[in-house]
């Protein structure tokens, strides 16, 4: 496994990050998550992603589970705040009430004592920034949490949260986590040379699209039981991705990944993993041995003509309108 800095913050984190959402306490029972998690720190990943959202703050409980009696200082624990955790007026959003609320269930949850990188989960259009901000900071200052990011926010968002933290002495944002893979390049127009201006590394997460980079979803056919386009919650984040037109510019991958001694996951993954911009890469599995597949990416290099060819295969289907990052609903 190798290892970056978090943007341009001394935190070093796994290039290949574990994330559980929809697996844990969702699509996958207990006991194989903490086999995953097991795997994972195995193939030494020490970066573990996860929200209160998930499963409706359960896979919180199941990630501190399979953490228990790790050793703290070894890992770099992520989680978020935003979504509805409760039916309160004052149980969503970025205000300081329900962020220092949402801190201390987190925190409750995972059985630590502090988190490594609190996220909004979005930008709250409610709630004033310089509110967002001071309450990440006097998080911060308390030691409840040692980094602040973002996630799914736009370029301009980005920017006013660094100008604003500048302005008045706060702790600025390293980190922003978008969707992002070789089939979804929106980042690539406009978030991703705002970040690297102010130092704002990318967390990404789905860079196998869904699962559809592996190359087991094939056009014209059922999808395989027990996928993520089979599970009732996976499968309504999937289906723009299962159509006949792209499931066949992802099967002229397969050579490709061949040609490079590469399985088509981790073909997808080391194609993330080139941008200098990207921090880490969030995987996630329902078995141990896609951990074990998918961490063999780390540290692989792809030529100029490999990257060349994922492009020209890939070709018409890529998304890459930055108008998409302004969509509240990408993903819980």
């Amino acid at each position: 496994m190798q290892y970056r800095h978090l943007g341009s913050s001394g935190l070093m984190v796994s290039e290949m990050a574990f994330g559980n959402w929809i697996t844990h306490a969702g699509q996958v029972a207990e006991d194989p998550a903490i086999a995953c998690v097991n795997a994972a720190l195995d193939a030494g990943i020490t970066t573990f992603d996860t929200a209160d959202i998930y499963a409706a703050t359960k896979a919180e409980e199941v990630l501190g589970k399979a953490l228990k009696g790790q050793r703290r200082e070894g890992l770099e624990i992520f989680t978020k705040v935003y979504w509805p955790t409760g039916p309160g007026m004052n149980d969503r959003g970025l205000s300081r009430k329900h962020i220092l609320e949402s801190c201390n269930g987190s925190l409750r949850r995972l059985g630590v004592e502090y988190i490594d990188l609190y996220q909004a989960h979005r930008f709250d259009y409610e709630t004033p920034l310089e509110e967002t901000l001071r309450a990440f900071d006097d998080l911060v200052r308390s030691g409840k949490i040692l980094y602040v990011g973002v996630s799914e926010w736009t370029a301009a968002q980005i920017e006013e949260a660094v100008k604003i933290a500048a302005q008045m002495g706060l702790d600025k944002i390293v980190s922003n986590q978008p969707q992002y893979s070789a089939l979804y390049r929106v980042i690539e127009a406009e978030v991703i040379p705002a970040s690297v201006s102010h130092g704002v590394g990318q967390i990404v997460w789905s860079p196998l699209a869904q699962g559809v980079l592996t190359g087991k979803y094939k056009p014209g056919q059922t999808p395989p039981p027990g996928s993520r386009a089979t599970d009732p919650q996976g499968s309504n984040f999937i289906k723009r991705l299962m159509s006949d037109e792209i499931l066949q510019a992802v099967a002229r991958l397969e050579p490709i990944a061949a040609d490079n001694g590469l399985s088509m996951a981790q073909l997808g993954l080391a194609w993330v993993l080139q941008n200098p911009a990207v921090s880490a890469a969030i995987i996630g599995a329902t078995r141990p041995d896609q951990v074990a597949d998918n961490v063999r990416a780390s540290g692989v290099t792809l030529d100029g003509s490999t990257m060349a060819a994922i492009d020209e295969a890939l070709g018409a289907v890529v998304f890459r309108d930055p108008a998409m990052t302004k969509s509240p609903e990408v993903r819980p």
